[in-house]
């Protein structure tokens, strides 16, 4: 694993871990995990199921509290301080079956008052679907429901994204498109942190690789990014 970032640096991280633990009960999900993330930089968690992927998410989104040490975002703020700056895409799709994609899009702005957000015409175009789909989304597959996932999430344009399985229930070719998306959006030098089981899929966009290991960092490894 890397050390922390000289001091100097700090200021400029999107996130910082600082020997951060969490506990449910006597089960210690992570365990004394330590990592900068900097902002333009894609970071890509593997590991097996339970090996603390999600809660390591679930804890830079600010929806989770960890049980010791620090995290700080955008120097030194703590995330459910600037959650309108964190985009979030869980396993759960977040969505309501019975509206359309534009309906689901146009309710979720709704929750932004005064901020800039990306149309539901336009966010729903950039992630591959067509916005004038009259069906609802119920009657989606599961591949256009993950893209309208994360066009929810792209919408008020995060400064941090945070995609856990994102390529989940997607053939390989909408996978591919959605990297290619995802590489363009972190030109704004954006941070994304994706979890996944399949490693080969984000490879094209992964600066560093993060394996965890029964809540541990077992290695942090530079990626090899294509795109």
């Amino acid at each position: 694993m890397t050390p922390p970032a000289p001091e100097a640096a700090r200021a400029n991280h999107s996130a910082r871990l600082e020997t951060v633990s969490k506990l449910f009960g006597s089960f210690a999900a992570l365990r004394q995990v330590s990592v900068d993330l900097e902002p333009g930089r894609c970071y890509v968690l593997i590991g097996e199921n339970g090996a603390g992927k999600s809660t390591l998410l679930r804890i830079l989104a600010g929806l989770l509290r960890p049980s010791h040490g620090h995290v700080r975002v955008f120097g030194d703020q703590q995330p459910h301080q600037v959650r309108e700056r964190i985009g979030y895409m869980s396993h759960a799709p977040m969505l309501y079956d019975e509206l359309t994609a534009q309906e689901n899009l146009r309710y979720f702005a709704a929750l932004y008052p005064g901020r800039e957000c990306l149309s539901p015409v336009e966010v729903l175009r950039q992630v591959g679907l067509d916005p004038e789909l009259s069906r609802p989304l119920g009657q989606y597959s599961q591949g256009m429901r993950q893209r309208t996932s994360l066009a929810r999430v792209l919408m008020p344009v995060p400064e941090l994204l945070l995609l856990d399985e994102p390529f989940s229930n997607m053939d390989v070719e909408s996978a591919h498109q959605m990297v290619e998306l995802l590489a363009r959006f972190r030109q704004g030098n954006r941070t994304i942190v994706i979890t996944t089981h399949q490693r080969e899929l984000a490879a094209p966009i992964a600066d560093w690789v993060l394996a965890l290991h029964a809540g541990r960092v077992k290695s942090f490894e530079p990626g090899s990014p294509t795109l």
